[in-house]
């Protein structure tokens, strides 16, 4: 009995440890896949060849993950959250933080921020899926999937600020909801930081002006 006892913390160890190393070799499958993904495109990324850069058995690929599209489903969920636990966006402590700030243009700053630094992680990869979504039904089908996600969020932040009534007039929670998705887009940020040649930070900066612009009654004072 004692024995027994004595046992079960290494024991415990021991699973802990594989649980680790399973995590850690997903770790390497999911970077390795994000790579080739911008290196050489979606299309032309095999699992052998992801198996290869990550250092794994081309079998241990397809346990985990099973097909490439949810490869990139993978990819994408890291990089917009910028880890791998198992926690939702909208469950993160910085959602928590806007749900507790009572000033709306605040509230959108700091909205403006944490997209900041979802697009610099997201958008190389989105730009490779969007790129191909009219010829390849996975990708067009995880564009969908991404998008419909980010339109929730922002139906979130929406209502963030309807609780503060804060909303221009006449403007519902939906129609402010569409709005903050179609100036926060994707393709905007990639024309933003690409083709004119904007910093990350400038993107922030101007979308927080024209979030509070048409999102915001007028009375809330200006955006900094």
């Amino acid at each position: 009995m004692g024995d027994a006892v004595k046992d079960e913390p290494s024991r415990v160890k021991d699973k802990l440890s594989r649980a680790e190393k399973t995590r850690l070799t997903r770790r390497r499958i999911i970077a390795a896949a994000a790579d080739l993904f911008l290196d050489q495109g979606y299309g032309a990324t095999t699992l052998d060849q992801v198996a290869a850069r990550a250092g794994v058995a081309v079998q241990t690929v397809y346990f985990h993950f099973g097909n490439k599209a949810t490869l990139l489903k993978e990819a994408l969920d890291v990089a917009a959250v910028g880890d791998d636990e198992p926690v939702a966006l909208l469950d993160r402590p910085w959602l928590e933080e806007m749900a507790a700030e009572p000033d709306p243009v605040r509230l959108i700053e700091l909205w403006t921020a944490g997209g900041r630094e979802i697009m610099e992680r997201v958008a190389p990869l989105l730009a490779v899926v969007r790129g191909t979504v009219g010829t390849d039904p996975d990708l067009a089908a995880q564009w969908d999937v991404n998008e419909n996600q980010r339109r929730t969020a922002f139906r979130a932040l929406a209502g963030l600020l309807a609780d503060r009534a804060a909303l221009r007039p006449g403007l519902t929670v939906e129609d402010a909801a569409e709005l903050a998705f179609l100036i926060t887009s994707v393709e905007n940020y990639i024309v933003a930081t690409g083709p004119l040649g904007w910093s990350p930070e400038r993107w922030r900066q101007t979308t927080t002006t024209l979030l509070v612009r048409a999102l915001l009654d007028g009375t809330e004072g200006s955006a900094g």
